[in-house]
C-alpha cells in the first residue's frame, strides 16, 4: 500500500515520532517474518494519559472511543518503527482492546471501534480486521483502554529492487 504518509494527512492525523516509552522490560513491537506484534499501547499524549479510570464510570464510552483511537495510532507508531515505513502494511490482521470496566459496562466493542474505525480509515480494505474486546478490572497506570496490534506487512526491498 503506496502513499500512508499522504494518507494521514488527508485524515489530518499526525503519528507520534516515537511510541510512548515501556512502562517495563519489553519492546513496543517485534517483527517475525512477515507479521509485527506490538505490545499494548495506552493512549498516551505528549507523555500523559488524557483521562483515568474505569469506562461506564469516571470515564465516558465516548472518551474511551477516543481513547482506543489515540492507542491504536501509537501502536502504528510502534510498527512504522520496526519496519521502517508504514507503506509495507499489507493488512491489519488483528486488535486487541481492553477497556477497564465499570462493572456494570458492557458496551466494550463500540469503546474498541475508536481503535477499529481509525485502521479503516487509514488503510481501507487492508485495514479490515479480526477483533476481541475484553473487559478488565484495571489497566497500568489507571488507563481506560489499551489496545494491541497484529499487522502482516511486506518484506523489505532488496538493494536489487531499489
Amino acid at each position: 500500500m503506496a502513499g500512508i504518509e499522504a494518507r494521514l494527512a488527508e485524515l489530518g492525523i499526525t503519528l507520534p515520532h516515537r511510541s510512548p516509552a515501556p512502562a517495563g522490560t519489553y519492546v513496543p513491537a517485534v517483527l517475525s517474518d512477515n507479521l509485527v506484534f506490538t505490545a499494548g499501547q495506552l493512549p498516551f499524549v505528549d507523555g500523559a494519559l488524557p483521562v483515568t479510570g474505569k469506562v461506564g464510570a469516571a470515564v465516558s464510552a465516548d472518551d474511551a472511543r477516543e481513547c482506543a483511537r489515540t492507542a491504536a495510532l501509537n501502536a502504528l507508531s510502534a510498527v512504522a518503527e520496526v519496519v521502517g515505513s508504514l507503506d509495507r502494511v499489507v493488512r491489519i490482521v488483528k486488535v486487541v482492546g481492553f477497556v477497564a470496566s465499570d462493572p456494570g459496562f458492557t458496551a466494550q466493542p463500540g469503546v474498541v471501534d475508536g481503535a477499529s474505525t481509525v485502521l479503516g480509515a487509514i488503510f481501507g480494505d487492508a485495514g479490515v480486521h479480526a477483533r476481541s474486546a475484553v473487559g478488565v478490572a484495571v489497566l497500568p497506570l489507571d488507563s481506560p483502554v489499551e489496545i494491541e496490534l497484529i499487522v502482516e506487512v511486506s518484506p523489505p526491498l532488496t538493494p536489487k529492487e531499489n
